[in-house]
């Protein structure tokens, strides 16, 4: 990789690209009268901006190198022009085993005379690199010229060396954090940052400077995506060049979302047992914990518990309660729990009520009616949206037991009541609540109530007999066919 320039340009490993505007010039002292004034003294590789469009480019290529120890490659440049107006720019890439150009590493328009930079590249075996060397026009006429490029075999002077840099994975919309740790100094004015291929650049997050010879730099990729994977290095830019680590991948997984939702086995009143249904997901594995997620459609109570089988029994539920259910993966790693997959809605079944109602009273007697009320209840004696309450009774009439059932439509009220109507005055009649849902009843105990008395019917006109005597009439008759009472008087 070492050229003077002073021999011919191939003897030395060096080659112009095929992909550029122009070529490099290989001058030498006879070649510079023709060149005219203005020229740096010696051999060198140049490129004349003169007569140039602004944005052509000019690519010179050192050969391959593989150096598995410490080593510094070392140039001389030279950026000028009669005018003042900077020429070009002269930009230092860094190719790695023959991937993507990149961005340059080191850069520069204006010198006025020959300056030398170094370059602290940090490729391992068994990776190799090669360093471009490229100039790009600015419409201003003058010289852009390297020389005297050495690569030596120890450390830079002026430069830092990085270690190598690990490759980093994490989950999506983390902190992916990469360590640049550096053999050699550093000061306020050296330029540190994460360079990325294709992906953007990182700037410092902190630096630890432990003694004269090390310090670590620490780049934050922040809220990763998959966009910002790829490979990136350590970069330094001193006063006397530039350190160029290996590249390392950054490695950026989506965590694991379902499908499909979980699927229903079977139902309860107070269960649910499901099949998880998660093995085909979105995003990157491998699974390493499984957790339901189970919520109320309706409010805003959740619960989520831990899996470590395909199904899983839900249990501890309301009855007669939708339920959205779905499924939680997570891969290893920080952010590692995905989204929660597609849920599953299912309702838990009714439950046998809790009890019958309670505290079963009567409000109101008539001689043919009964107000009865009893205690409010709710949901938690129902267990079930679904259910249906009727009032029981039964008393005798003309000799036979009369059973007779109403629907009560007075549930929601704090003061439930229902009344009972066309009933025999002066009758006895039992009467009770009967809570129902589909599931099962439940009564309330028995209340007996009689009915007030009522006027009597006519005394039937065929049955008044009578007898006449000298000072009397004996007269006698049957009672009304319905009493409704007690009879205390007739009247004649």
């Amino acid at each position: 990789g070492c050229c003077t320039f002073d021999e011919p340009l191939s003897s030395c490993g060096y080659s112009q690209s095929d992909d550029d505007d122009l070529n490099w010039d290989h001058v030498n002292a006879p070649m510079k009268l023709s060149l005219g004034q203005g020229m740096p003294s010696g051999s060198f590789m140049l490129v004349n901006t003169s007569g140039r469009f602004s944005g052509q480019k000019a690519h010179l290529l050192m050969p391959h190198l593989k150096e598995n120890d410490t080593h510094c490659i070392d140039f001389h440049y030279y950026v000028s022009s009669k005018s003042g107006a900077s020429p070009g720019t002269l930009n230092v890439y860094v190719k790695v085993n023959d991937g993507p150009i990149g961005n340059p590493v080191w850069n520069t328009s204006i010198t006025a005379t020959w300056s030398r930079a170094e370059l602290a590249i940090s490729t391992f075996w068994p990776n190799f690199y090669q360093v471009v060397f490229e100039v790009i026009t600015s419409g201003h006429s003058g010289y852009v010229a390297i020389d005297e490029v050495k690569v030596l075999g120890h450390p830079c002077t002026k430069t830092p060396h990085f270690l190598r840099l690990q490759s980093v994975e994490v989950n999506a919309g983390q902190f992916a954090t990469f360590q640049c740790t550096a053999n050699g100094g550093t000061d306020s004015g050296d330029r540190l940052w994460l360079q990325g291929v294709y992906v953007r650049d990182a700037p410092l997050k902190d630096i630890k400077v432990f003694n004269a010879r090390r310090f670590v730099a620490l780049f934050s990729v922040v809220n990763a995506t998959k966009r910002d994977a790829g490979n990136y290095r350590c970069m330094i830019r001193t006063e006397g060049g530039v350190g160029v680590s290996n590249y390392a991948e950054l490695i950026v997984k989506e965590p694991p979302v379902p499908i499909a939702p979980p699927q229903l086995s079977s139902v309860g009143a107070t269960y649910l047992w499901i099949q998880l249904n998660a093995n085909s997901i979105n995003g990157d594995g491998p699974i390493i914990q499984r957790e339901v997620e189970y919520r109320t459609s309706s409010g805003s109570w959740y619960d989520i518990q831990p899996v470590d089988s395909t199904s899983y029994k839900i249990g501890h539920l309301d009855p007669d309660t939708e339920y959205e259910i779905s499924v939680l993966l997570t891969r290893p790693g920080e952010g590692g729990t995905g989204s929660p997959g597609p849920a599953l809605k299912t309702r838990t079944k009714c439950a046998d009520p809790m009890r019958g109602p309670r505290r079963l009273e009567v409000v109101e007697i008539k001689s043919r009616q009964i107000t009865i009320c009893w205690e409010p209840f709710g949901y938690n004696v129902t267990r079930c949206h679904r259910y249906n309450l009727t009032v029981h009774y039964r008393y005798q009439a003309g000799g036979q037991e009369q059973v007779r059932e109403e629907v009560s439509w007075d549930t929601e009220s704090s003061h439930p009541q229902h009344t009972i109507t066309n009933l025999s005055p002066y009758t006895n009649v039992s009467i009770k609540l009967v809570l129902m849902n589909p599931e099962g009843r439940k009564e309330s105990q028995e209340l007996v109530v009689q009915t007030d008395e009522d006027v009597p019917s006519a005394v039937p006109l065929e049955s008044i007999q009578g007898s006449t005597f000298e000072e009397k009439i004996f007269l006698q008759w049957r009672e009304p066919a319905q009493t409704y009472g007690v009879i205390t008087l007739y009247e004649v």
